[in-house]
C-alpha cells in the first residue's frame, strides 16, 4: 500500500535533488515493496507483457536514476513520477513488440472494472498513450489520475493521497477523462466505440 511508506523517504529525495547520488541507494530499499506491488498493478492488464514485477521495477529505477532534473517535493511526488515511468516502460515495450512483429496484432491490453471498460473488453496500449499525451496537453490532472487509477491500478484513496486533491474531485477527474478516452480511441478507429464508461 503506497500510505505505508516510512517518512525517511522525503528527505532522502531532498538529499538526492540537493545532488547527493547516494540518497537515491538508500531510498530504494525503502521503496522497493512498493514499487513491486506498483509494477505488479501495471502488469496486472498487460496480456502481452514481456516483463515481469522485477523486470519493470529496475527499468524504472534506472529511469529514475537518470531523471536528475526532477524536482523532488516528497513521497507523493515520488510515486506519481514511479507510476509515469512504469508507463513509459510498458508503452515502450508494446512499441519494440509492434515493430519486432513488423505490423502484426495490435498490443491489447485488458481494462478492469476501476477502468474504462469490462475485463472482456480491450484497448490498443499504444492508441491509449497516445489519447492520454493528448489529454495531458489541455488536462494534465486528469491524466495523471488515469495514470495512478489505470496504469498504477491505485484506489480513489491512494490517487487522491498522492495528488493531494480530495476524493470527490478524483471521482470526477477520473470520470470525465474516462469519457473522454472513450471518445477518442473510438475515433482513433481502435475498435472501441462499443466501451462504456462505469
Amino acid at each position: 500500500m503506497v500510505v505505508s511508506i516510512p517518512e525517511g523517504v522525503t528527505q532522502l529525495l531532498q538529499e538526492w535533488r540537493g545532488g547527493d547520488s547516494s540518497a537515491l541507494e538508500r531510498l530504494i530499499p525503502l521503496v522497493y515493496r512498493e514499487l513491486r506491488i506498483l509494477a505488479r498493478r501495471c502488469l496486472s492488464g498487460e496480456r502481452a507483457a514481456t516483463l515481469q514485477t522485477t523486470g519493470l521495477v529496475n527499468e524504472a529505477y534506472l529511469r529514475l536514476a537518470r531523471s536528475s532534473r526532477v524536482q523532488w517535493r516528497d513521497r507523493a511526488h515520488f510515486f506519481a513520477v514511479a507510476t509515469q515511468l512504469m508507463r513509459r516502460v510498458l508503452v515502450d515495450e508494446a512499441r519494440k513488440r509492434r515493430f519486432q512483429k513488423r505490423g502484426g496484432d495490435a498490443v491489447r491490453v485488458t481494462l478492469d472494472e476501476a477502468n474504462v471498460a469490462t475485463p472482456e473488453r480491450h484497448v490498443d496500449l499504444l492508441a491509449l498513450d497516445d489519447a492520454l499525451d493528448a489529454l495531458a496537453r489541455f488536462a494534465p490532472r486528469k491524466c495523471r489520475v488515469v495514470e495512478m487509477r489505470f496504469f498504477g491500478g491505485l484506489t480513489i484513496e491512494e490517487t487522491s493521497m498522492i495528488l493531494g486533491i480530495s476524493n470527490d474531485i478524483v471521482k470526477r477527474e477520473w470520470r470525465t477523462a474516462k469519457l473522454w478516452l472513450l471518445r477518442a480511441l473510438s475515433e482513433a478507429g481502435d475498435g472501441t466505440g462499443a466501451l462504456e464508461p462505469d
